[in-house]
């Protein structure tokens, strides 16, 4: 029997059934970096694509009894997984390439050194555009889990029939792709020209001063040895974000558990001289953002690019800014050490100590 698409809601309907990039009890084989998902021995990567990718490479027993594939929402990596189960060939043969297209995608970590780098960010640039233009952008589904695996069905359906032609021959689909491939390339060499960058290992920090706020993947471009991003632009426009590689399991980098940026946003609001105040997400986000308020950021804005998003003015400098955050982390971090995955009890227990 050949193996099938499953959509997510119908999977208590089959048998045998692979779960990538997520998971479910009845799952078959669960293929997923979620954190305190299963993990099979040796297989297990930073992206759940790797995952998969790594189970084709080593012929993994399971997977010959595996009847269909299927994930409870679609973005990048969950869906290069779940294609690459049902096009197991041409994933093979496209290994690294898929492997950099899940990195960019999922952890927005370009990386231009590369020499797959052009193309995996063509393609996900293409993937990015035919999303937005054609279904509903990141997290701007429905709220609840079980609408969005639903609603994420149409998508998994188009993406399955046009991919494989698309990674075959990239050029034909051109002007679907370049518009955000030019602004990632623009972005990345503003940086390099009118920006700096500063990392800070000892608390896996990494500073960004930009003239303007810059696509996502110019920003966390080379970022795979740091847990945080502090982005520093004119007229007292900052944010501070802690990565997605600190919510899922990765295998190959260690990292602090994350700090509460709530207890910090406290700590920031008094330095305001005209009254603005200092926000964050809880630890347990995806992809937690400190800043200051500037309204309401539904998930799908805190998702979405930082050129997308509206910015408020702090009246802290950003030297100040700096030297306050930096200690605040050092006094978080003073007597840990960076390790590979935090379960989400060490991380609740280093939020709270007995």
């Amino acid at each position: 029997m050949p193996l099938t698409y499953i959509p997510f809601p119908e999977i208590r309907q089959h048998e045998r059934v692979a779960v990538v990039d997520s998971t479910h009890p009845t799952a078959y084989l669960t293929l997923s970096h979620w954190r305190g998902a299963p993990q099979l021995p040796g297989m297990h990567d930073d992206t759940s694509t790797g995952i998969v990718l790594n189970a084709l490479k080593a012929q993994l027993p399971e997977l010959a009894e595996v009847q269909g594939v299927t994930n409870n929402h679609w973005d990048i990596d969950g869906f290069l997984g779940v294609w690459a189960m049902l096009h197991q060939e041409q994933a093979l043969s496209n290994d690294t390439l898929l492997r950099r297209m899940a990195a960019i995608g999922d952890f927005r970590e370009y990386e231009p050194q590369r020499p797959e780098e052009d193309l995996a960010l063509k393609l996900v640039c293409w993937l990015n555009a035919e999303e937005r233009k054609g279904f509903y952008a990141p997290f701007d589904a429905p709220e609840s889990a079980a609408q969005e695996a639903k609603a994420s069905v149409p998508k998994y359906t188009y993406f399955l029939e046009t991919f494989s032609s698309v990674l075959e021959d990239p050029e034909a689909v051109r002007a679907i792709w370049e518009p955000e491939y030019q602004r990632v390339r623009e972005d990345h060499g503003l940086l390099q020209q009118r920006g700096t960058v500063l990392d800070y290992p000892q608390v896996r920090l990494r500073v960004v001063t930009a003239p303007r706020p810059i696509h996502y993947y110019a920003l966390f471009a080379n970022t795979a040895h740091v847990d945080m991003v502090l982005s520093l632009y004119p007229d007292g426009q900052y944010e501070l974000e802690q990565k997605y590689t600190t919510w899922v399991d990765v295998a190959h980098r260690k990292s602090f558990p994350r700090a509460d940026l709530r207890v910090l946003a406290r700590e920031l609001t008094p330095l305001e001289t005209h009254g603005a105040n200092w926000q964050a997400d809880s630890p347990f986000d995806t992809g937690p953002i400190l800043r200051v308020v500037a309204g309401p950021l539904t998930k799908a804005q805190r998702f979405d690019h930082p050129t997308s998003r509206p910015f408020a003015v702090s009246s802290v400098p950003e030297g100040q800014l700096v030297n306050r955050i930096l200690a605040w982390l050092e006094e978080q971090y003073s007597g840990i050490l960076p390790k590979v995955n935090w379960t989400w009890t060490e991380t609740r227990n280093f939020h709270n100590p007995s």
